[in-house]
């Protein structure tokens, strides 16, 4: 369970890693290709919805991003109880954390909708949508608490079974309530809903079916310490808190982001719904190297080799910038077959085009800005990202009002907000990791 800093161990955690991002973003492909085929309305609705229940997610990542960093110590250090202990009193606060988000949704959630929309049908679709797909979250927590086990503890290959029995499940579930097939009742826009929350149950008991199946309970006494502990669980909120609200910092302003988008009208909302489908996609290459520095850092600090942790970030943002521009390659030179997956409206693509451009750039920023804040994310000082997060988040808006809000500009210039956020978040990351202040901070 200890690491070395190459590149194939980079690759053996990155690898299962990417199979399981891209999970998630197939099923959000499959949603906006069927819904594509409904209308333009139903893309602009389902971008708001979708976002809104990223946030609620990103509460899920967030605890999963702390554990696996906790789970990822642990295994450098060879404490295999600690993993357990770890493990049980991190899914009993994870189903906590979910329903007080279901609650939350089906209180405020409406309300906040109709204050900040301006499309009333808009307003009314998004919240019928979300009432259904916010009672996947309790699924999709446990489910990404048997993935931080698995990272973190080096059997990241198992992610790729949870992740396709996943996707099947959602492909399947979308073509038939969304266009009512077999006799299912044709539910449209909620039918992608029921098919997530389907999916993401069916994640969560593949994955913890292979938890038994393969004995892990019993190597690591992963339900052994199932009577809550306080300390444990302080340890899990001091590493995952900051995360959390990092999290939803990140998600909320791109949340906020679409509800400027509305503003300008429902067909930039739809091209912008596409365009996150489709970065979404290729940017899980990033996300998984990024996740992957989160645990070699972590892993190697634990061995006490705080002197590797600089060539793992830099032999990992290389990775990651060979991807990003080989990506940008491709989707620059086939912009309209990408788009065609979602729409056959020609006006709709051509309107797309401009954007494909400006995010092209910025994903190439955001190839060595999302490495490098994982990087301080693996030291442990997750205090650090959310200061990082919140100064990034505060360009960001104040961007998104100028130039979206107060100046109407065309979409394309929108989308420059990513310019700013990934600027900042390079910026101070190097800045912390260089400054050393991090070396001998316990977790």
């Amino acid at each position: 369970m200890q690491l070395e800093v190459n590149y194939r161990e980079i690759m053996k955690i990155a690898g299962p890693i990417c199979l399981a991002l891209i999970i998630p973003q197939i099923n959000h492909i499959t949603n906006t290709a069927f819904l594509g085929r409904l209308g333009e309305f139903e893309l602009a609705a389902n971008g708001i919805a979708g976002i809104y229940y990223l946030v609620m997610y990103m509460i899920a990542y967030g605890l999963n991003n702390g554990m696996q960093v906790l789970i990822a110590r642990r295994a450098g250090q060879q404490q295999y109880s600690g993993i357990g202990q770890l493990f049980s009193n991190g899914i009993q606060l994870g189903l906590v954390f979910s329903f007080i988000a279901i609650i939350i949704t089906l209180s405020a959630a409406p309300w906040f909708f109709s204050k900040s929309l301006h499309d009333k049908h808009i307003y009314e679709a998004a919240v019928s949508f979300i009432r259904i797909r916010i009672w996947g979250l309790p699924f999709l927590m446990l489910l990404n608490m048997s993935n931080a086990f698995y990272i973190g503890s080096g059997h990241s290959k198992v992610l790729a079974a949870t992740s396709l029995c996943q996707e099947f499940t959602n492909i399947a579930m979308d073509y038939l309530l969304i266009f009512g097939k077999l006799g299912l009742p044709q539910l449209g826009l909620n039918g992608a809903a029921v098919a997530s929350v389907i999916a993401e149950a069916t994640g969560f008991i593949v994955a913890f079916t292979i938890l038994f199946a393969g004995k892990y309970h019993l190597r690591y006494q992963l339900f052994g310490f199932l009577r809550i502990s306080w300390k444990v669980i302080w340890n899990i909120l001091n590493v995952s808190a900051p995360i959390i609200v990092q999290f939803l910092f990140s998600i909320g302003s791109w949340f906020v982001f679409f509800i400027f988008i509305e503003h300008l009208g429902e067909r930039p909302l739809a091209v912008s719904n596409m365009l996150r489908s489709i970065f979404g996609l290729f940017g899980i290459f990033t996300w998984s190297l990024a996740a992957a520095c989160n645990t070699m850092v972590s892993n190697v600090i634990g061995q006490g080799k705080s002197e590797q942790v600089f060539p793992a970030i830099r032999k990992i943002v290389a990775l990651s910038l060979l991807c990003a521009v080989t990506v940008c390659i491709i989707i620059n030179l086939f912009p309209y077959t990408l788009l065609k997956i979602y729409t056959t409206n020609n006006d709709l693509i051509a309107a797309a085009i401009p954007s494909i451009r400006v995010i092209s750039l910025s994903t190439l920023l955001m190839a060595v800005s999302a490495v490098v804040l994982s990087g301080v994310l693996g030291t442990g000082n997750t205090r650090m990202n959310l200061i990082t997060e919140i100064v990034a988040v505060i360009g960001y808006l104040a961007y998104c009002d100028i130039v979206i809000e107060r100046m109407r500009s065309p979409l394309q210039w929108a989308w420059g907000a990513d310019f700013i956020y990934w600027i900042i978040i390079f910026l101070l990351s190097y800045l912390y990791l260089r400054s050393g202040k991090w070396k001998g901070k316990e977790i």
